[in-house]
């Protein structure tokens, strides 16, 4: 009677416990309150997580009114069930596939288009919706408010829609966000706090019409946990984790001639496949790019420094 949903893009990364895992783009560096955070969830787990108030003071901390969600998937759903249906959606080439996926449950048509900010604007049709990923996934490309300026006119100009992901910003060293009125912005925080089993992230935009249709409690204790100590913390910890990542980042970019506006990089290596089994056993996780389109690449992320030297010193071994 149900029949499954056929996809082409499939999420990837590690699923083995016990290898360095490089195949996830966090940061290595927990929150100190981490486990005050579990104990905190574990007191309140016997109640419901109404957080409007915690909503309010987030909204506070980050200047503007948003839409707390779980994680950016969850605001990628919102939208196909506020917007998508029927509507022509352009995708760029070479990123995240959620948003394919997303569009697909919600029968609205992909137009494909290229990563680049001027050439997809001439793609954007009266009322179409485009989702781009800012710095994109896999390849880490930032694009600037001025560099996204053909995209975001075009998008008003024609009546349209941008969901602009913005799921790794705080890793991107003075990134600034542009503003508009046809723009809905998606954040989380599982990338930057290195916490993906939270499931805790925001909107900027449209509030009233996001609102109107999320699942309540959609959190949970946990979630809730987390905001209560995020909004004490006051993104402290981003101001003190963020320099060291970018340090090392700059090493692992002079040691393997790459180059990357986020906290990960993509690498040509020839078969990805084969060069993903040779690190895992080095006990190396990295991931494998065919499910972005690009079977000739891996992706890794800039984990602590003598972590990250085993990763280059991996490397070197393979001849790569």
């Amino acid at each position: 009677m149900l029949e499954p949903v056929r996809f082409s893009t499939y999420h990837g990364g590690a699923r083995e416990e016990g290898l360095l895992d490089f195949s996830a783009s966090l940061n290595p560096y927990l929150p100190e309150w981490t486990g005050e955070m579990f104990e905190r969830a574990k007191s309140i787990s016997n109640r419901y997580p109404y957080y409007r108030g915690l909503e309010e003071e987030l909204s506070k901390l980050v200047g503007k009114p948003v839409t707390v969600t779980a994680g950016i998937t969850e605001a990628l759903y919102l939208i196909g069930i506020l917007a998508l249906k029927g509507r022509k959606v352009i995708i760029p080439r070479h990123t995240y596939g959620e948003y394919e996926r997303v569009t697909k449950i919600f029968g609205a048509e992909v137009i494909p288009g290229p990563n680049d900010p001027e050439k997809l604007a001439e793609l954007v049709e009266n009322e179409s919706i485009v989702f781009f990923c800012n710095p994109n996934n896999p390849d880490g490309k930032f694009y600037s408010p001025k560099g996204l300026r053909p995209l975001l006119d075009a998008v008003e100009d024609k009546g349209a829609l941008l969901i602009l992901d913005e799921a790794f910003i705080d890793f991107v060293k003075g990134a600034k966000s542009p503003e508009g009125e046809n723009l809905v912005k998606l954040r989380t925080f599982t990338k930057s706090y290195g916490l993906p089993g939270i499931r805790v992230g925001y909107v900027i935009g449209f509030e009233e019409a996001f609102k109107s249709v999320r699942m309540p409690w959609s959190i949970g204790s946990l979630g809730y946990a987390f905001l209560e100590f995020l909004i004490e913390d006051g993104f402290e910890h981003l101001k003190k984790t963020m320099p060291l990542i970018w340090r090392e980042k700059e090493r692992m970019e002079k040691a393997l001639d790459i180059k990357s506006d986020a906290n990960f990089f993509i690498k040509r290596v020839g078969d990805a496949k084969a060069v993903v089994e040779a690190l895992k056993r080095k006990g190396i996780a990295v991931r494998d790019c065919t499910s972005f389109g690009l079977p000739q690449y891996v992706r890794f992320s800039v984990r602590k420094r003598e972590e990250n030297e085993r990763l280059i010193e991996a490397f070197r071994e393979l001849g790569l």
